[in-house]
């Protein structure tokens, strides 16, 4: 049987970028004969947010995305990182035998490095913290401490699995077969724009958020970039910001109308509206959902711990006999 594991860090507020590239994918992903394990990566989040209540503020509201969207505790395993003590003893374990220049390599850090020596810095990792060096092996660590078999990446993802595959071969080799060499599910959706064209980020300030009121997700809307055309002259649908945010989620023969629309000289105005309304009816069970659980907390803290507690009664026998392989097990 498959073992599917998605993850989502909690550096910011859920948005529509989330929902499409993750959040949904993993839902749609239940409805296989697989076991799945989906999880917020609050101890990822710590290298970014370094105001704690900040911290637990957003990973309550990943949860509550998540749960909002539909997913099903019951069908799957749900839970938060830090409630899973395993993943960061076998992190350690896999630092051991994953070599220096495999995370030299690794795209967060070596884009750090360039930037201080694109700021003329005088050392190359000045602010640079070890979390952010040692983020793949925790990552690898939050795959191959349930044994994960698949995991859904996106193109620009994919380094990160290639490194968790190279260090359980690596273990595989030195003590024998035992972790799988998880797979890739490549995901096709093509990436989901902000409003200022660029990938939506929190970093960027350009997202759509996913938990908003009908108000601010209209404000929203109405900021993504257009050119100055007027209306009644032709639009151009493709490399379109607003028309690839439409893309993303509209059905294809709401792609179609809109490429008519756009053919046919709408406005501007008239085309963020749709896209807004459109946006908006995809969203209102969303938000009625979260509506529900942002005032049920408890709720959540349960559901969370519940969930750690299901991967826990599978995550200690795999570290147990991790130890022992090593060499480290009770007498």
């Amino acid at each position: 049987m498959k073992r599917i594991l998605t993850g989502i860090t909690p550096s910011g507020y859920p948005h529509l970028g989330n929902y499409i590239g993750a959040i949904k994918p993993s839902l749609d992903l239940l409805d296989e004969k697989c076991e799945s394990f989906l999880f917020i990566a609050d101890l990822h989040a710590v290298i970014k947010v370094s105001d704690p209540k900040k911290l637990e503020e957003l990973s309550n509201a990943i949860a509550m995305a998540w749960l909002a969207s539909g997913l099903d505790p019951n069908k799957t395993n749900f839970y938060r990182q830090s409630d899973v003590p395993e993943i960061t003893e076998l992190a350690w374990l896999l630092s051991c035998i994953a070599e220096k220049g495999l995370l030299n390599r690794a795209h967060a850090y070596k884009a750090a490095v360039d930037q201080n020596n694109e700021s003329g810095k005088k050392e190359m990792d000045e602010g640079i913290s070890l979390g952010l060096f040692s983020y793949p092996l925790l990552m690898a660590s939050d795959i191959l401490t349930p044994n994960a078999t698949h995991v859904p990446v996106g193109k620009d993802q994919q380094q990160h699995l290639e490194i968790t595959r190279d260090i359980a071969e690596k273990f595989n080799n030195k003590y024998g077969n035992f972790f799988n060499v998880p797979e890739a599910v490549i995901q096709d959706e093509k990436t989901v724009l902000g409003t200022d064209g660029r990938k939506m980020s929190k970093s960027y300030n350009n997202i759509i958020p996913l938990l908003s009121t009908e108000k601010e997700l209209r404000k929203s809307v109405m900021k993504i970039v257009t050119n100055s055309q007027e209306p009644g002259e032709k639009k151009e649908w493709r490399d379109n910001t607003l028309f690839s945010i439409y893309s993303s989620f509209a059905t294809e023969e709401k792609q179609k109308e809109m490429k008519n629309l756009f053919e046919d000289g709408i406005g501007w105005g008239d085309a963020k509206q749709i896209v807004f309304e459109d946006l908006n009816v995809m969203l209102l069970p969303i938000r009625e959902n979260f509506n529900e659980y942002i005032n049920n907390k408890k709720y959540i803290e349960e559901i969370l711990k519940s969930g750690a507690e299901k991967v826990r009664a599978q995550t200690v026998p795999i570290l147990k006999e991790v130890k022992k392989l090593v060499g480290i097990s009770a007498l």
